[in-house]
């Protein structure tokens, strides 16, 4: 009978909350999209999800501590580490030498910019990685392209998940995202991030810390590595392409390094399957990254990139897309078309010279088609 009436008493809050909860939701869903277009609709959502939260965490506050722990505990919220993926694939656990790395490229990640800590850390990870590189041996640099190739995905995925966060750059304030913050501060009793700890794990954070990790990879002798997980990473191209401007930036520092590596790659390459396989991760490139040059914010104060870069940039564009098959480049020139296009805030990058040559070629092509049904 007494763990019936402790399980009645556990079960009243939680099914109360989740009544609460999705009631409110679903009135926010309508309310949201009124408050874009009416301002006081916007401050009077506002206070209702601020008095919501007060008069919930003051309903808490009756309730003994062992009760809230269990409705946590019953509801999933207890944190349980797990055992990254990472080093089980890339084989990063098999030396003391390349645990110690990713064990300092993934503080890097968690450690607030704001702390001191933080430049310590880097700074340790910078000396071991010059540190493997000048030895000149081949294992110390097969440590470093594992383990910056690992962290390198890893800030990819964790870039991807704060700009999800963010609502990718559309300012709104979602209510299922406050639940989460309820979730995971008022239910244990504490908010358990603080300002700067959000700060840490900021998508302009992490975003500053792809290029970082892109130029250290480069550095190592590992360019043809970074290009094709860059143009691999497609999810992240599409949030990049609404996402805030300090956190475009940095994307488009990264695609245009990246973009002058595939300029040398491959110049040495003979077998027809290796030339291929470096045609193809080009065009990757293009598909994946031009949207973000067309759409991407350049800068106000200070440019992303200066006029010289822009330039060198478009050439090395003009050049990949003229390495292409005719159909390859139809899609690529296609999609700069679009982008370009209905970009109003960019006249940049400027391909009308590589279109115009693939029209010419295309007129040829059909020329030469009507001839020989003829």
């Amino acid at each position: 009978m007494g763990m019936m009436e402790s399980s009645a008493t556990i079960m009243a809050p939680l099914l109360l909350r989740n009544t609460v909860k999705s009631v409110l939701i679903y009135a926010d869903k309508s309310l949201l999209n009124l408050a874009g277009k009416y301002r006081l609709l916007e401050i009077i959502r506002y206070l209702i999800v601020t008095s919501f939260l007060f008069f919930l965490r003051l309903f808490l506050s009756f309730f003994p501590s062992h009760y809230l722990h269990s409705l946590k505990s019953n509801n999933g919220y207890t944190f349980k580490p797990t055992q990254s993926s990472y080093i089980a694939d890339s084989g990063i656990g098999d030396s003391g030498i390349g645990r110690s790395l990713w064990q300092l490229l993934v503080s890097v990640n968690d450690i607030p910019v704001s702390s001191t800590k933080y430049g310590i850390v880097r700074s340790l990870a910078e000396r071991l990685i010059e540190g493997n590189n000048r030895e000149d041996v081949e294992a110390l640099r097969e440590v470093n392209r594992r383990v910056l190739s690992a962290a390198f995905s890893r800030t990819i995925c964790r870039v991807e998940a704060a700009l999800i966060e963010m609502g990718t750059g559309s300012g709104q304030f979602r209510l299922d995202r406050v639940f989460r913050t309820v979730r995971d501060g008022v239910w244990s009793g504490r908010v358990r991030e603080d300002v700067s700890s959000r700060l840490g794990n900021s998508a302009e954070k992490l975003a500053a810390e792809l290029l970082w990790l892109t130029q250290k990879l480069v550095g190592c002798g590992f360019e043809e590595e970074a290009v094709e997980r860059w143009a691999s990473a497609s999810n992240l191209a599409q949030l990049s392409v609404v996402a805030e401007n300090r956190v475009q930036g940095s994307f488009v520092k990264v695609s245009a390094f990246l973009f002058r590596q595939t300029k040398d790659i491959g110049l040495e390459e003979t077998e027809g399957g290796n030339k291929e396989r470096l045609r193809q991760t080009k065009m990757k490139m293009l598909i994946t990254w031009l949207p973000l040059l067309c759409r991407g914010n350049n800068g106000t104060d200070i440019p992303v990139l200066s006029l010289s870069e822009r330039a060198e940039l478009e050439k090395i564009l003009e050049d990949a897309i003229d390495m292409l098959q005719h159909e390859e480049q139809e899609q690529v020139l296609s999609l700069w078309l679009h982008h370009f296009t209905y970009c109003p805030s960019s006249d940049w990058p400027n391909l009308h010279a590589s279109y115009a040559r693939w029209c010419t070629t295309s007129r040829k092509l059909f020329f030469s088609s009507i001839k020989d049904v003829k």
